[in-house]
């Protein structure tokens, strides 16, 4: 089974909360992930992760819909590796920005080499 490539690049809530439906669903189904967050999405791997406070994720949670918090665990749980782009902090100026444990931060090359000739999800 090939391995899935996720490139968030935007910060809002709705991209980034289908970045990690999209991821651990195909993780559950046993294929390799790897998110890569740059510019504004590089806010999905912070912690704690200011997506969380967004109304969205309150209306969507209250709906009965997994929120970024419950998806970003189980994607941890999952194997899921995530990768902020370090360019990318630098660019939103977000270099100072707290990331979550295990979030790597490396640049396009690593996450390109690490889902070699598979697919790629832009959000």
């Amino acid at each position: 089974m090939s391995s899935l490539g996720i490139l968030l690049q935007s910060g809002t809530h709705a991209r980034a909360h289908y970045a990690l439906v999209v991821a651990a669903g195909a993780a559950a189904l046993g294929r390799e992930v790897v998110v890569f967050a740059t510019n504004r999405g590089c806010l999905l791997l912070a912690e704690p992760c200011p997506l969380v406070e967004d109304q969205r994720e309150a209306a969507i949670t209250a709906r009965g819909v997994a929120g970024i918090a419950t998806l970003r665990a189980a994607c941890v749980e999952l194997g899921v590796r995530m990768i902020a782009c370090e360019a990318g902090l630098r660019a939103e100026d977000l270099t100072e920005l707290p990331l979550a444990p295990g979030v790597e931060v490396a640049g396009i090359v690593t996450f390109l080499d690490a889902i070699g000739p598979s697919q790629i999800v832009t959000l």
